[in-house]
C-alpha cells in the first residue's frame, strides 16, 4: 500500500507493504539515513557531553542587576566614588560572654579581620572594621576639634587602651552601624570585586567556604559567635544547597521513569525515551558550557525543565508507535506513521515552548537573559533528540510484543471507560455550559487574588532560604543588634564644580531629604554631611541640643566637610552620598522610599544640584523590581501572541486558537493566585516560572486538539473526534501530567524554599493545564468548533483511516479547521 498527504493507511501488515518513499521529504530524509542520523547523534553526544563536563556552578552580582536601567547607571558611573555600596558581605562578631572592650575579642576581631582581608576577591580599600584606619573618631576637645583612628596610638589591649577605644567608639558615629547597640558585636564590612586581578570571575561558592571555615575555626574557641550576609553568603549557600537539589532531580527523574514504566510495563521503550529526554538535558548543558555560560541557581530548574518537557512529548511517540505495533505494523511503519501523525503538533508545541522561554530576552537582565537563551537551547535541542531521534532509535528496537499487546487489550478495554466517558460529558452543552462557567468563576476569584501579587520581595531576608535557615539566622541577628541594616538605600547628589559638596544650598536641601526619609515606616536611620554637620556644631557646643542645626556659615561648613569621613562626599567634593538604612527590602518599602526622592528631586533639582538614584544593595534591588515590573506584562503579552500565532499558524483558525488558549490564561491568573498565597513576589527569580506555565502547557492542548480537528474533519461528530483523542494521546497527557506533578512535588522538601516554591507552582501548573486541556478543551469546542469544522468533500481532502482507533495525520490539521 502507498501513503501519501491526503491517503493514509496506518495499519500495513507488513514492512514490504510500506513504500519507503513516501511521506514528506524530512520523513524521508530521516528514515531513509537512520543510522547516519543515529551516529550524528551519538558523536553530538560525546562533544557536548565532554564539554557539559566543564560546566561551573557559579553566581554574578553584576548579571542580576538591570545595568542600563537609569538607576544603575548613575550607580556605575560613580561606582569608583562608592566603594562598598554595591556587592558586600558584612560579618557581625559577637562577643557572647561580654562586650567588645574585652583584651581576647579584640585580638580575635583583629585575626578574624586580617584574614578577611587577605581573601580573594575582596576590595581592600573599602574594606572596613575597627582595625581598618578608615574607620576614624571625630570629637571636641578643649584643644578643638580632633579625631584619628578608633584603635588608638600604642594599643596593646591594656584597661586604659580598652577605655580609650571605648571613648574612640562614642566618637566614631559608628555605633549602630559598625558597632552592636548594646556593645557586643562589631561588624567586618566587606565589599568585594566582581572580578579577581587575574581576570577570573569572583567564585561564590569558593568565597562562601572560605568565610564558613573562618566562622568555624574561630567559633570553635568558643570566645566569639559569627554571623555573614550578603548576597555573595545567599548565593554560596544556594550554591551549595544546589547539590541537594541534584539529589531531588534524581529523585523526580526515577518517579517519572517508573510510572513511565508502569504505564507502558515497557524496559525497553521506557529507557529510550529517558536517554532520549537524557541526551537532550547533556545537549543543552554542553552548549550552555560553549557558549561560556555558568550554571546559577536561578537557572537550575532549566534542565529538569527540559527533561520534564522532553518526557512529555517522548511518551506521546511512544504511546503511537505501541499502538501500531499493537495492530500488527512493523516497528519500522510505526514509527513512521507516528512520525507523520505527531511531528507537527510537537514541532508547533516545542516551538511554542522555546518563544515562552525567549521573549525572556527582552528582560534587561543577563541572568534571565542568560537563562532564557539556555531554556531555548535546551527545547531547541528536543526536536532532534524526541521527536527524531527517539522515533528512529524505537524504529530499530520497537516494543515488547507483550507490551503491545497489552496496550491494545488495554485501549479496547478502555474504549468506554468511566473517565473517558466523565470526559466526554463535556462535549455537550450542559455540562460544557457549568465547566466554562465555573472556570470563568474560579479564573475571577484567581484574578482577585493576583492583583495582591507584589513585586519583589514580601520578607526579610533572603526569600530564597527558609526564614530558619543560618542566613535568616544571622539577618535576624543583624537587624537585632545594629541599627542601621544590610539594607542600604542610597542617594547620590551631584554638586556642581569643586567644593560644592560642602555649598550650604546643597546640604540645606539633603538635610531636608534626610529628614523627610526619616518619616517613612521601615527607615532606621540615615546618615549624610548634613547630619554630620548638626553633630558636630553640637558638639562644639558642650552637647547642647539646641545647637543641632545645620547654620547657614560656610566657613564651619568647609570645616566640618575638611574633617568627615570619605564616604559622606568624594575626594573632588563634587559627590554627596546620602545613607538610609531600612529595616527590610520589603517591596513596599523600597517603593515609599524611590517614590519620596523622586517626588524630592523634581522640586529640588536645580542646574548645580541633582539628586539621584539609585547605590546601594536597596538602592540596586529597587531598581531591579522596577524592570522586572514594567517587563512582567509585557512579557505575558509576547508570550501569548506567540503561542497564539503558531497555534494559528499550525490550525488555520481563529476558534481553535481560542479553544488552545483560553485553558492557559486560566491556570496563569491561578498560578499568580498561588503565589499570593505563598508569598511570592514577582522577582528575578520567580519571573521566569511566570512564562514558563505557559509554554509547558500548551503541549498538552495541541496533542489533543490537533487529534480532535483531524477527526472532526472526516466526518466525525466532537464526541466521537474527542474520544478518538483522548484514546490516543489524551490518556499519555493524563499520565504524563500526574508524573511531572509528581516528580516536581518531591521538591517541597528543599532546604531551599525558592525551589520548594517552585516545585508547588510547577506541579499546579502541570496539573491545572492538563486539567484545562481535558475539561475546558471540549467544552470550549462544543461552542466554537462543533458544525464549525469542514468536512471531506467542502475543500478538506479526505483522509481514509483504515483503523479507526488511530489518529488522523497532523498534515491533514494545517489544512482544515477553517473557520467558517
Amino acid at each position: 500500500m502507498h501513503t501519501s498527504d491526503n491517503n493514509l493507511d496506518l495499519a500495513p501488515v507488513s514492512l514490504d507493504q510500506f513504500d519507503r518513499n513516501s511521506g514528506n521529504l524530512l520523513e524521508r530524509l530521516l528514515f531513509n539515513n537512520r543510522l547516519a542520523i543515529i551516529v550524528i547523534c551519538v558523536l553530538v553526544t560525546i562533544g557536548l557531553g565532554w564539554q557539559a563536563s566543564q560546566l561551573r556552578l557559579n553566581a554574578n552580582y553584576e548579571k542580576t542587576i538591570p545595568t542600563s536601567h537609569p538607576y544603575i547607571a548613575n550607580f556605575l558611573e560613580h561606582r569608583d566614588e562608592l566603594r562598598g555600596l554595591g556587592n558586600a558581605v558584612r560579618i557581625a562578631v559577637e562577643n557572647p560572654k561580654g562586650s567588645l572592650y574585652d583584651a581576647t575579642y579584640m585580638d580575635t576581631l583583629r585575626q578574624i579581620s586580617d584574614e578577611v582581608f587577605l581573601l580573594p576577591g575582596v576590595d581592600r580599600a573599602g574594606m572596613k572594621s575597627l582595625w581598618t584606619p578608615n574607620v576614624r573618631w571625630i570629637g571636641v576637645t578643649e584643644e578643638g576639634l580632633e579625631g584619628g583612628p578608633v584603635i588608638p596610638d600604642g594599643y596593646d589591649g591594656s584597661a586604659d587602651s580598652l577605655a580609650q577605644l571605648e571613648a574612640n567608639v562614642a566618637r566614631s558615629g559608628e555605633i549602630g552601624q559598625l558597632v552592636a547597640l548594646d556593645g557586643k558585636a562589631t561588624i567586618i564590612y566587606v565589599p568585594l570585586l566582581s572580578q579577581l586581578p587575574d581576570g577570573t570571575t569572583l567564585d561564590y561558592e569558593v568565597l562562601s567556604k572560605q568565610l564558613e571555615d573562618i566562622r568555624a575555626k574561630y567559633e570553635a574557641a568558643g570566645q566569639v559567635s559569627i554571623h555573614v550576609t550578603g548576597f555573595a553568603k545567599i548565593m554560596g549557600d544556594l550554591i551549595h544547597g544546589l547539590y541537594e537539589v541534584l539529589t531531588f532531580f534524581v529523585i523526580s527523574i526515577l518517579i517519572v521513569t517508573t510510572i513511565v514504566y508502569l504505564y507502558t510495563r515497557c524496559v525497553i521503550s521506557t529507557k529510550l525515551v529517558v536517554t532520549s529526554s537524557l541526551i537532550a538535558v547533556v545537549w543543552q548543558l554542553g552548549l550552555i558550557s560553549a557558549l561560556g555560560y555558568n550554571l546559577d541557581p536561578y537557572s537550575m530548574l532549566v534542565p529538569f525543565l527540559v527533561f520534564a518537557i522532553g518526557m512529555s512529548h517522548g511518551a506521546q511517540k511512544m504511546n503511537g508507535i505501541m499502538q501500531d505495533i499493537g495492530r500488527g505494523a512493523h516497528k519500522y511503519v510505526a514509527a513512521r506513521y507516528t512520525f507523520r501523525r505527531l511531528f507537527m503538533a510537537g514541532l508547533t508545541a516545542l516551538l511554542a515552548d522555546a518563544v515562552g522561554f525567549a521573549v525572556l530576552l527582552v528582560i534587561d537582565i543577563r541572568v534571565i537573559q542568560e537563562l532564557a537563551i539556555a531554556a531555548s537551547l535546551g527545547v531547541g535541542v528536543l526536536i532532534f533528540t524526541n521527536l527524531i531521534l527517539l522515533p528512529i532509535l524505537l524504529s530499530y528496537t520497537g516494543v515488547s510484543a507483550k507490551a503491545a499487546k497489552r496496550s491494545l487489550r488495554k485501549e479496547k478495554s478502555e474504549a468506554r471507560a468511566p473517565l473517558w466517558n466523565f470526559l466526554d460529558l463535556f462535549t455537550r452543552r450542559g455540562p460544557a455550559m457549568v465547566a466554562i462557567g465555573l472556570a470563568v468563576v474560579i479564573a475571577g476569584a484567581g484574578y482577585m487574588g493576583s492583583k495582591q501579587l507584589k513585586i519583589g520581595d514580601l520578607d526579610p531576608g533572603a526569600p530564597e532560604l527558609r526564614q530558619d535557615s543560618a542566613y535568616n539566622r544571622d539577618v535576624a541577628f543583624m537587624t537585632e543588634h545594629f541599627g542601621a541594616s544590610s539594607d542600604v538605600f542610597a542617594v547620590m547628589v551631584e554638586t556642581a564644580g569643586n567644593g560644592g559638596c560642602a555649598n550650604y544650598e546643597a546640604l540645606r536641601r539633603v538635610d531636608a531629604l534626610e529628614w523627610q526619609l526619616r518619616q517613612l515606616p521601615g527607615v532606621v536611620s540615615t546618615n549624610s554631611l548634613a547630619m554630620l554637620n548638626r553633630q558636630v556644631l553640637t558638639g562644639l557646643n558642650e552637647g547642647n541640643p539646641k545647637w543641632f542645626e545645620l547654620i547657614k556659615n560656610q566657613s564651619m561648613l568647609n570645616f566640618v566637610t575638611a574633617s568627615a569621613p570619605r564616604g559622606l562626599y568624594n575626594d573632588a567634593c563634587d559627590l554627596l552620598t546620602l545613607y538610609v538604612y531600612l529595616a527590610d527590602h520589603k517591596a513596599d518599602t523600597l517603593t515609599a522610599v524611590v517614590n519620596k526622592v523622586e517626588e524630592f528631586a523634581a522640586a529640588n533639582n536645580t542646574a548645580d544640584i541633582q539628586f539621584k538614584l539609585a547605590a546601594g544593595s536597596a538602592g540596586i534591588e529597587a531598581a531591579t523590581n522596577i524592570v522586572v515590573k514594567d517587563a512582567w506584562r509585557d512579557m505575558l503579552f509576547m508570550v501569548y501572541g506567540a503561542v497564539v500565532l503558531l497555534c494559528f499558524i499550525t490550525f488555520r483558525s481563529w476558534r481553535a486558537v481560542i479553544v488552545a488558549i483560553l485553558p492557559l490564561m486560566l491556570t496563569s491568573v491561578l498560578a499568580e493566585a498561588l503565589m499570593v498565597m505563598l508569598g511570592m513576589g514577582v522577582k528575578v527569580a520567580t519571573l521566569p516560572v511566570i512564562a514558563l506555565g505557559v509554554g509547558i502547557g500548551v503541549d498538552y492542548a495541541l496533542y489533543i486538539l490537533s487529534v480532535t480537528l483531524s477527526r472532526m474533519e472526516q466526518g466525525e461528530s466532537l464526541s466521537d473526534a474527542y474520544q478518538h483523542a483522548l484514546a490516543f494521546t489524551g490518556k499519555v497527557v493524563l499520565m504524563t501530567g500526574l508524573t511531572l506533578a509528581a516528580g516536581v512535588s518531591t521538591w517541597v522538601f528543599s532546604i531551599i524554599k525558592f525551589q520548594a516554591d517552585m516545585g508547588v507552582l510547577l506541579a499546579f501548573m502541570f496539573l491545572w493545564n492538563m486539567v484545562g486541556a481535558m475539561v475546558l478543551l471540549p467544552a470550549l469546542g462544543h461552542f466554537l468548533l462543533q458544525g464549525k469544522v469542514r468536512k471531506p468533500g467542502a475543500g478538506t481532502p479526505q483522509v481514509v483511516v483504515n483503523n479507526p482507533a488511530a489518529a488522523a495525520p497532523v498534515v491533514a490539521t494545517r489544512k482544515a479547521a477553517a473557520a467558517q
